[in-house]
């Protein structure tokens, strides 16, 4: 059943802005383009909104510059309570922002709702994080001076955000920044524009002042941020994507020397003991491969399975994934499209590679038929430990078996990758799931489950797959600057 009806949907895209936010003030591209954004269940043109280029990111960059300062002395409990009319917003607007984001991203309206609550979250942690920036005083252990620091907002940022999670990425990025007194440019993806526009807009409803965050969609991205990159008034970047893209960023950022913080890919391994809770073990599967379609950098990536349950938790597994309903996101189903034809026939190649060495298709296997870009949830039996898609990150609903016979050969198995971001573990031996999970290479594990993002706790990863920290108490000192004083004891 639809959750609602095509002119719904049409008055909810035309209410979003569609124009660029700089300065406080909704304006076209100075060059007057515009972007497409498309329904990926579709093909269909849902809106243009318009496309920025370097002139425009200058604009917002300035703007941002401009209104630094006033921001930064604003009182952080004035900074929080913007942020926290803005949750409340959100939290009221909850079904149309998700059936917004299921226009645009695919993602069924159950898990875009869900991704609202989450994103909401970020907007409420970080209202309260505001008033907890502190300094400490001591004295120098060698006397005659005190020691004081103060914690001060970096400055101007620019914040790139994926298409993955159109909404929590964003909050999880601008809410800290806002919190710890920085302006911002945001610079959402192209392909899932109006949820970031959608924000923006509750943010300056909610009494954020002009410049203070500023939007820039653009389909040259390179050439549209290359230019703020080099800029000194830029002080931070902080990037979810790629880790080619990543990369050069880091790159790009050295001449200026600044801030940056790093969320990139992943290739998340799912260990599976012979002891644990098989039931559990594959319920925890389902929520680490399906969640957003296995389009997330968190989406479980390689299942390694005890020998002597391996089959029987491929069966099951299986089992549940052929049940899946695939379709529209706004029609009751479990799993929608993916993001595009590009996206979709990169998950195509790779289980050709695998049965092409091997695998079994024990589910799935093939894109869908029709408009849209839709691939069946797939499980993969027999899989080559020489496969692509045990190397590279899938982004789709494929989950890919393989077996081990003992702790050291499953854990050196979930390591032997360049990537470091997060881990499953299913165990109900609690020594080995501490002793495995202290040994794998990543920055977050979960233990005997298969959902673990919570805006409380900090989230990043190791190796190629970034640094810095994102939600907790850690996220908002991405954002901020120590200054030490030094104060001569004899003062009065």
């Amino acid at each position: 059943m639809s959750t609602a009806s095509p002119t719904r949907e049409a008055e909810l895209i035309a209410s979003v802005p569609h124009d660029l936010l700089i300065g406080g003030r909704w304006q076209p591209a100075a060059s007057g383009a515009t972007v497409a954004v498309e329904d990926p269940a579709t093909g269909a043109t849902l809106c243009e909104v318009a496309d920025g280029d370097a002139t425009d990111a200058l604009a917002a960059l300035a703007a941002a510059h401009e209104a630094q300062a006033a921001w930064a002395a604003t009182p952080s409990r004035a900074r929080g309570e913007i942020l926290r009319a803005a949750f409340e917003a959100m939290t009221a607007r909850a079904d149309e922002l998700a059936l917004l984001m299921t226009l645009e991203m695919g993602k069924p309206v159950a898990e875009s709702k869900g991704e609202i609550t989450y994103a909401a979250e970020f907007l409420r942690w970080f209202s309260e994080e505001a008033v907890r920036i502190t300094g400490e005083y001591r004295p120098a252990p060698a006397g005659g001076s005190r020691i004081l620091t103060v914690r001060q907002p970096v400055g101007p940022c620019l914040l790139i955000t994926p298409w993955n999670f159109p909404t929590a990425m964003v909050t999880r990025k601008v809410a800290p920044a806002l919190a710890a007194g920085c302006t911002v440019v945001l610079k959402p993806s192209e392909l899932t524009p109006l949820s970031a526009l959608a924000l923006a807009q509750i943010l300056t409803d909610a009494g954020l002042p002009d410049g203070v965050l500023n939007v820039v969609v653009t389909t040259q991205a390179g050439a549209t941020t290359e230019p703020l990159i080099a800029d000194p008034r830029l002080r931070k970047i902080s990037f979810t994507g790629s880790t080619a893209v990543g990369r050069h960023l880091i790159e790009l950022s050295g001449p200026q020397v600044l801030r940056v913080s790093m969320e990139l890919g992943g290739n998340a391994p799912f260990v599976v003991f012979d002891d644990a809770d098989l039931d559990a073990a594959v319920e925890g599967a389902m929520l680490a491969k399906l969640r957003n379609g296995g389009e997330a950098c968190t989406s479980a990536n390689r299942f390694y399975v005890q020998r002597a349950v391996a089959e029987p938790f491929a069966a099951r597994l299986a089992e549940r994934m052929a049940a899946m309903k695939v379709g529209r996101g706004t029609n009751g189903v479990d799993v929608g499209p993916l993001i595009n034809a590009r996206q979709r026939g990169k998950v195509v190649d790779l289980v050709d590679d695998a049965v092409a060495r091997g695998a079994t298709a024990l589910t799935g296997g093939t894109a869908g038929d029709g408009p849209g870009y839709f691939f069946a949830p797939t499980v993969l039996a027999d899989v080559a430990p020489g496969s692509r898609l045990v190397a590279e990150e899938i982004f789709g609903p494929v989950a890919p078996v393989l077996t081990f016979d003992d702790e050291a050969e499953a854990v050196a198995a979930a390591n032997d990758t360049e990537y470091g971001l997060i881990a499953y573990v299913y165990t109900r031996d609690l020594e080995r799931a501490l002793r495995v999970a202290e040994a794998l290479q990543t920055g977050m594990v979960g233990v005997n489950q298969g959902v673990i993002s919570n805006a409380a706790a900090p989230f990043g990863g190791v190796k190629q797959s970034g640094y810095g920290r994102e939600g907790g108490r850690e996220g908002i000192d991405e954002y901020l600057e120590v200054k030490y004083l030094s104060i001569a004891a004899g003062w009065h």
